[in-house]
């Protein structure tokens, strides 16, 4: 992150570090177990025989009492439709919820999908308890509740609740959601725009809050949750099982977010980075950037791939393992660096539940900063701005259209050439007047082959893009601050680039061993090479 910072600092605005989404897993671990479930229902329920009816039984009364607190409490609940994103779905409800300044569960959708539960198995052979059931996991198809939640810790979250043994559930937190809701309790000004923060009062401050999330916290809000809108259980049942859940990190995304002035040069730079990067981040850059050792054999996915994501925007992702570190731009001035982990032990050796979140945040962010330092040495070149592209568009200044600079105009060439002549000594400032005797006179043209309403013109062109400016209560004119440039790159393109490369290419090649021993000639030859090499590779 420091050499990004250093290559690029005049650029970036600001930057801070956070989580983005995270995945945690909820287990009732004493349901975890087969002879567990048999302990419950016969020692603490009283129940003499488990059968499939006493599972339904128990998934009926906790589907009957959402659908009560969803009618009590007036929250919309329906079927997840398979056609339309669920956050597209409930986000009119939360921006009324937020609007209001209210907390609490705002939408219910319900899919049926895919989980672990019990079944009772079919026994091959009797037995002498005429109760013995045995109990087996299996894979089934059933309920699952999605509760969209306005937490005022926290901020917007969901809740995934299993309707079936073990009561499975799945939260979905983001560490920008938790940051706002910091910075609105602090009264700090901020600016948000989708999943990333534009704007900021106080940087630090915003870095601050996004290091205050802590597996804590995050313990705190989950339990609050799962006990409201959770499973019921008697606290007899409570009290002889130990029913806490056990949270752990299924799936945790890192971001090092970089905010700049303006949207120049962040794509352009981004394009090229991503092309280097395809033949630059092999498996031993990608090793230390992850902090691990190469070996021989591995298990999981190493590659560098670039997704277009639509027309104009696209991110890279470089994999290792089960994990992967990807790169985009985002809202014209937005550029985040982000690691993705699925498999926190496997990859790292991490403890995945919420008392080890310290050692899992400082693992990440080492990732993240290294792929910082190797990405500032790619976003390290020459971008693309197309400024002759630019100069030759035509302009419209009020109702008048105004045509483009070429480099084939000879006209306005040779006006570039005198004023930029010129700017040392007499023409610092000058009147359209001034300036075209003194174009007559370099050229050695007659007044009437370049008249004075021709160099009005002309200077009416390079007004309106920029490369000069009328000095104020004056008639007078001089080079603007960003035209010098400008003129200087135009001119030298044309009489020491363009030109000469264009005679060797295609007129005429001067032998390389009859040459005079200048630099610049033999600069030429080294770039008439050059080209040959290059349409080769480009046949190739």
């Amino acid at each position: 992150m420091q050499l990004f910072l250093r290559l690029f600092g005049h650029w970036v605005q600001w930057a801070y570090a956070c989580f983005d989404r995270v995945v945690i897993q909820g287990y009732l671990w004493f349901f975890m177990r087969e002879e567990n479930i048999v302990f419950f229902f016969r020692q603490v329920c009283g129940v003499p025989k488990i059968t499939r009816e006493i599972f339904l039984k128990r998934s009926r009364e906790y589907q009957h009492w959402v659908e009560t607190y969803a009618g009590h409490q007036l929250i919309p609940m329906k079927w997840a439709p398979p056609d339309v994103r669920k956050e597209d779905l409930v986000q009119p409800a939360l921006r009324r919820r937020q609007r209001r300044g209210e907390f609490g569960v705002y939408y219910i959708l319900k899919s049926m999908e895919q989980g672990s539960t019990y079944r009772i198995a079919h026994l091959r052979y009797a037995t002498a308890d005429p109760n013995y059931a045995m109990v087996r996991r299996h894979r089934g198809r059933f309920t699952y509740y999605y509760f969209y939640i306005l937490d005022e810790v926290a901020g917007p979250m969901v809740l995934r609740l299993g309707s079936f043994l073990p009561f499975a559930a799945t939260a979905y937190i983001n560490g920008h959601n938790f940051i706002e809701r910091q910075l609105r309790r602090e009264g700090m000004s901020h600016r948000k725009e989708d999943n990333a923060f534009m704007q900021a009062g106080d940087a630090r401050a915003l870095q601050a809050a996004a290091d205050s999330l802590d597996g804590a916290t995050i313990q705190r809000r989950l339990d609050y949750w799962t006990l409201i809108v959770g499973p019921k259980f008697s606290k007899k049942e409570r009290a002889a099982c130990q029913l806490h859940r056990l949270w752990s990190v299924s799936q945790v995304e890192y971001c090092l977010n970089f905010i700049f002035h303006r949207a120049f040069p962040i794509r352009e730079l981004f394009r090229r980075c991503c092309e280097l990067s395809l033949g630059t981040l092999t498996m031993d850059r990608l090793a230390h950037v992850f902090g691990q050792l190469k070996l021989r054999r591995m298990a999981g996915k190493f590659s560098t791939v670039v997704q277009r994501l639509d027309a104009a925007r696209h991110v890279m992702r470089s994999y290792w393992r089960h994990s992967f570190v990807k790169q985009y731009e985002k809202a014209s001035r937005f550029l985040r660096l982000e690691v993705v982990c699925n498999e926190l032990q496997k990859d790292f050796k991490l403890n995945k539940t919420l008392p080890y979140w310290q050692p899992m945040r400082e693992r990440l962010a080492g990732i993240v900063d290294r792929f910082a330092g190797v990405q500032a040495e790619s976003l390290n070149v020459h971008g693309h701005f197309d400024l002759l592209a630019k100069l030759a568009s035509p302009l419209t200044v009020g109702k008048t259209r105004i045509a483009g600079i070429r480099l084939d105009q000879v006209r306005v060439m040779r006006v570039l050439e005198v004023i930029v002549r010129g700017l040392g000594g007499h023409l610092r400032r000058w009147t359209a007047r001034e300036l075209h005797g003194q174009v007559l006179e370099a050229f050695g043209l007659k007044a009437g082959r370049y008249t004075l309403n021709q160099l009005r013109y002309d200077l009416r062109k390079l007004r309106a893009h920029g490369l000069i400016e009328r000095v104020a209560h004056t008639y007078c004119y001089q080079v603007s601050v960003a035209g010098y440039p400008q003129a200087i790159l135009m001119l030298q393109l044309r009489q020491r680039i363009y030109g000469p490369i264009a005679s060797g290419v295609l007129q005429h090649r001067p032998a390389s061993d009859h040459t005079p021993n200048v630099p610049i000639e033999r600069a030429y030859h080294k770039v008439d090479q050059a080209i040959d090499e290059l349409v080769e590779l480009l046949a190739a």
